[in-house]
């Protein structure tokens, strides 16, 4: 029998910013397999305030969010990673860039 863990929002989330992050510092700034320093602080930072998310499983992605958790300067960091990450998942994770742009579009 073959089954299939499901993972809960929150874990799909913080899995998603991380490949955003990542395809981010490869292309910026020329890390392949590990993170810069200031990208590492990024993902363990979003992953905190993901963890932390008064919404739980039923969140919104951030972007419809009615509650901005991120301080201000980290949240400059997040837009712009996800500015530029963003179109580039269709090619690279295009199916965790489907399911963020459904989840958007459904929040």
């Amino acid at each position: 029998m073959f089954f299939v863990q499901l993972k809960n929002s929150i874990e799909i989330e913080k899995d998603t910013v991380k490949k955003m992050i990542h395809l981010y510092c490869k292309s910026k700034h020329g890390f392949k397999k590990q993170l810069c320093q200031d990208c590492q602080a990024l993902l363990e930072y979003a992953t905190e305030r993901l963890e932390a998310c008064k919404f739980g499983n039923a969140k919104p992605t951030c972007e419809k969010c009615t509650i901005h958790c991120y301080r201000p300067d980290m949240r400059d960091k997040v837009k712009k990673v996800m500015r530029f990450s963003g179109l580039r998942m269709i090619f690279v994770h295009p199916l965790k860039a489907a399911r963020h742009m459904l989840k958007n579009i459904r929040s």
